[in-house]
């Protein structure tokens, strides 16, 4: 019988896989070396303190605005002036997204050549680089190299925030493929996490120490270069993709435990390399014409674009304005945003642990819900905090109200949601598009926020607050629960809203190839 809500077939029977120490190593492996670098470089570049000619607090320039004038200073014997600095930062801060998105655009080429463990190894390159960079940026006087880095290292970012779900997705036995899924997240807010509290004034941000604190960025790319190449690849890649079953075995085998029986595993992986020579391979533009993949790639966008336009950087961005408001000291608001950084990972990694209980949709529908919520209560707080100044409590809540909505399910969840709705044939290609939405809506949201604010204050939380409705209104009505079934069951209940027949397993032997599409190795656009 079918799910009447959400028309999904029952689930088939499939064989639960523990948690072997070679699975838990791999993660740790590809995840700190790769969402750590995004977080990471996303936070430590914010760091709101302040230094003078004492090295105390002072309203004048950030430590990384204070070397770049003071290097101009050197070169030109005058002060830069302010709109020289204020674009020189802008650069600085906008190259980031940047380089995410390049990165996201060549990493469908890279894990088709080169899989999934290599990319993630050959992407370290970028990393390193960049840290080597940002560390002798001092030394050798030319802020042109922290700008460079930060392209670099977004390149990095971009090409981790797209492999990473997609080797841990195909790595995952079906029973903990969401619990896998969302250590993208989780390790990134890692990142976020560690770079606030290296940024604290009293142990790296400061005059002396940022230098280091940019270059921390090589050594968990150093950790994952010396560890991930003694983990597997990941099995469905080797069968499917490279047609290599006694590899995709040995693997599974190490994943899954010697007590495991593979075979079935493997037989699921056959059924979906058979279904997938009825569809052929998909690049890029053939992606957005294929109708038996319309729904899934609308959801993909719309997963991504909700993640950022729901405006989690905003709330952060307007934090600091809402802490000082409410009677906290300016020097010791990098402690408050320390504590909601804490706050962040702890409800993260409560997701990972009730995502295989409680499923992907309700994570996602609490958690938009909550966000929603938080922002039009914030506007409110905003709007008469003035009048009345016991509201600026009320504020501090409602932003650590969205903190939680946020990393309970639009944070986390979207990282499983879209690894699970697409087969191995056009996983690359849906993951390039992925990619370019979370990074140009992040861009967006950097760009135009600042002016939003300033033109309409308090009530542009408004505008977050109706994103939040509209992405849980789709996700109500299209997102079907993907908890604990395979991947062709979910995509079998995307084809009827596609208006297509999916292949049965008996038919795929004999299923006649779609009209061609471009091979991947030709061309991937």
């Amino acid at each position: 019988m079918e799910n009447r809500e959400t028309g999904t077939p029952p689930p088939s029977p499939h064989i639960k896989a523990g948690l072997q120490p070679t699975l838990v190593l791999t993660t740790l492996s590809a995840a700190f070396g790769s969402a750590f670098q995004y977080g990471y470089n996303i936070s430590v570049i914010n760091t709101p303190h302040k230094v003078g000619a004492s090295g105390g607090w002072c309203p004048v320039f950030q430590v990384l605005k204070s070397f770049y004038n003071d290097t101009y200073l050197e070169r030109h014997g005058t002060s830069m002036d302010e709109n020289t600095l204020l674009l020189l930062w802008s650069c600085t801060v906008s190259m980031f997204p940047l380089g995410g998105l390049l990165g996201s655009l060549v990493v469908g080429l890279m894990v088709d050549k080169w899989g999934r463990k290599g990319t993630l190894l050959i992407n370290n390159v970028f990393a390193i680089t960049s840290a080597i960079l940002m560390g002798i940026s001092k030394v050798a006087r030319a802020f042109e190299l922290i700008i460079l880095s930060r392209v670099l290292v977004g390149i990095c970012a971009g090409i981790a925030y797209s492999t990473l779900p997609m080797y841990l997705g195909e790595l995952a036995p079906q029973n903990l493929r969401g619990a896998l899924g969302t250590m993208t997240e989780v390790f990134v807010i890692i990142g976020v996490l560690l770079a606030q509290i290296f940024s604290l004034q009293p142990i790296l941000g400061n005059a002396t120490g940022w230098p280091i604190l940019l270059a921390l960025t090589g050594v968990p790319a150093l950790i994952q270069l010396l560890s991930l190449p003694f983990f597997p690849e990941s099995p469905r890649y080797t069968l499917i993709e490279k047609g290599d079953e006694e590899t995709a075995r040995q693997a599974l085998r190490r994943l899954r435990g010697h007590n495991y029986n593979v075979e079935a595993e493997i037989e699921e992986m056959r059924t979906e390399e058979r279904t997938e020579q009825a569809e052929g391979r998909l690049s890029v533009l053939n992606l957005f014409t294929f109708r038996p993949l319309r729904w899934q790639l609308i959801s993909i966008v719309v997963l991504m674009a909700g993640q950022q336009l729901s405006g989690i950087n905003a709330v952060n961005y307007y934090a600091d304005i809402i802490y000082t408001s409410a009677g906290v000291d300016p020097t010791q608001s990098q402690y408050v945003t320390l504590g909601s950084g804490v706050i962040n990972l702890v409800m993260t990694l409560v997701s990972a642990m009730i995502v295989e209980r409680l499923g992907r949709r309700i994570l996602l529908l609490s958690g938009y819900g909550i966000c929603g919520s938080a922002c039009l209560v914030l506007t409110v707080a905003l709007l008469l905090q003035s009048k009345v100044p016991e509201l600026s409590y009320l504020s501090i809540g409602c932003v650590f109200s969205y903190i939680v909505g946020h990393s309970i399910g639009p944070s986390p969840v979207p990282s499983v949601v879209r690894t699970e709705i697409v087969l191995q044939s056009s996983r690359t290609a849906a993951f390039t598009v992925d990619g370019a939405v979370h990074w140009l809506t992040n861009f967006i949201v950097g760009l135009a926020f600042p002016s939003i604010q300033v033109a309409i204050g308090a009530y542009s939380f408004v505008i977050f607050a109706a994103i939040c409705l509209l992405t849980a209104a789709y996700i109500y009505v299209v997102i079907p629960e993907t908890k604990g079934r395979t991947f062709v069951e979910i995509n079998c209940v995307f084809a009827k809203r596609n208006g297509v027949e999916f292949p049965e397993e008996k038919e795929v032997t004999t299923a006649k190839p779609h009209t061609p599409s471009l091979p991947v190795k030709e061309t991937f656009f």
